[in-house]
């Protein structure tokens, strides 16, 4: 995963925050708490395979 790809997820990240912020829906919370997760998952495989 790129810098400019991590950055962008970091973004859609905030703005779920956000969304979360104005509804006060669960859904918005644990959407964007999942997808930093997936995030920084991916960002750590893609490091990983740039290792070797």
């Amino acid at each position: 995963m790129g810098a400019l790809a991590f950055i962008a997820g970091l973004l859609l990240f905030v703005m779920g925050m956000g969304k979360w912020q104005e509804t006060d829906s669960p859904a918005w919370l644990w959407g964007s708490i999942g997808f930093l997760v997936l995030l920084v998952v991916f960002s750590l495989i893609g490091r990983g395979d740039k290792k070797g």
